[in-house]
């Protein structure tokens, strides 16, 4: 910080040194006035620790705001208005309003882009609840005429209407999950046999058929939002899946405790290139753009939610043999600690 400082104050060093040697020239020239080369010397010597000493002090004096705010742009917090160090200057006075004034501009701005956002989430979770009410009713209607074909026909395309409603829901309920979580024992294939039921319809409609394999396993989980993990990975199975295919729901005791279930299926596979990126949101890889129905959502939601419930999902695939996806329940769970 020293060395910046001299550099700074380069054109003051520079003025001071030019105006010693122009001193000393004269003092040469000028034949009137008689000093030894000594004395010069020695008064050159001065004049110049003086001035080392001088640029020393104002070091001090003026890096120590420079460096006060360096320190605190290290470690910024909230308020870190009013951590700003004390300005003894012009320019440092000058810099702290500025920093004030940018402080409350960007708060009036969070501030009400943060209302806009609240404003916007209160409408579509209203707009999800209003929407809810026609679904219920046409699927009343579905069950009650279920014999007709074309009613059958009609109920995998409301299938799909339903949970991309559903999934709008839970995009609204994300920032909160915290406060929605609830941590319980259940067993893991009775989840996912419930999304399996959900997505009956569905199954039918490309024949494609669901086992299970393994004992049910016990794990200490939300039971709202696994589902909504599980019903993503079933839902891209479902979807990859060819009409005939099937679908294996595995469950597995890990050596040192956890419980994984893997959820695989007889689709296409992901591209080696395509599996680091396949949980970025967005992200539809080339499976997607072929069937034209994919958002890039639906993995990128299940990986979120998963990282904040404590799961770890990881992906087996390999070209035209299928995708595996696995869940894994650690032995106990890091959010429950945190809520305590």
């Amino acid at each position: 910080m020293l060395l910046r400082y001299l550099a700074d104050r380069k054109s003051w060093i520079v003025f001071y040194l030019l105006s010693l040697l122009f001193v000393d020239l004269l003092l040469w020239i000028d034949r009137g006035i008689a000093i030894q080369a000594v004395s010069m010397l020695y008064l050159n010597m001065l004049l110049l620790v003086s001035m080392a000493i001088f640029l020393g002090w104002r070091f001090r004096k003026e890096m120590k705001f420079g460096r006060a705010v360096a320190e605190l742009a290290e470690k910024l917090e909230e308020d870190w208005m009013e951590a700003l160090p004390p300005a003894y200057f012009y320019h440092e006075k000058a810099a702290n309003r500025l920093l004030r004034a940018a402080g409350h501009w960007y708060s009036h701005k969070l501030s009400d882009s943060s209302r806009a956002r609240t404003v916007e989430e209160e409408y579509v979770a209203a707009w999800v609840h209003e929407v809810k009410a026609p679904l219920t009713a046409m699927k009343l209607t579905i069950d009650t005429l279920r014999s007709d074909p074309a009613l059958r026909k009609i109920e995998s395309e409301w299938l799909r209407i339903h949970l991309l409603i559903d999934q709008q829901l839970y995009i609204s309920r994300l920032p909160s999950l915290e406060a929605d979580y609830l941590l319980e024992e259940t067993g893991i294939q009775k989840l996912a046999a419930l999304e399996v039921r959900e997505l009956a319809s569905w199954c039918v409609e490309k024949n494609i058929a669901v086992e299970f394999y393994g004992e049910e396993a016990y794990v200490r989980t939300d039971r709202k939002w696994c589902r909504f993990i599980i019903r993503q990975l079933l839902t891209n199975a479902v979807k990859y899946s060819p009409a005939g295919g099937m679908i294996l729901l595995s469950t597995t005791v890990l050596p040192d405790g956890p419980i994984r279930i893997t959820i695989k299926d007889e689709g296409p596979g992901i591209a080696p290139h395509d599996l680091p990126r396949i949980f970025d949101k967005g992200f539809t890889g080339g499976n997607g753009r072929l069937l034209n129905a994919a958002t890039g959502l639906g993995l990128y939601l299940a990986r979120i939610v998963a990282l904040k419930i404590g799961i770890s999902l990881t992906v087996q695939s390999e070209l035209q043999a299928g995708t595996a996806m696995e869940m894994t329940f650690p032995v106990s769970n890091s959010f429950e600690s945190v809520r305590i």
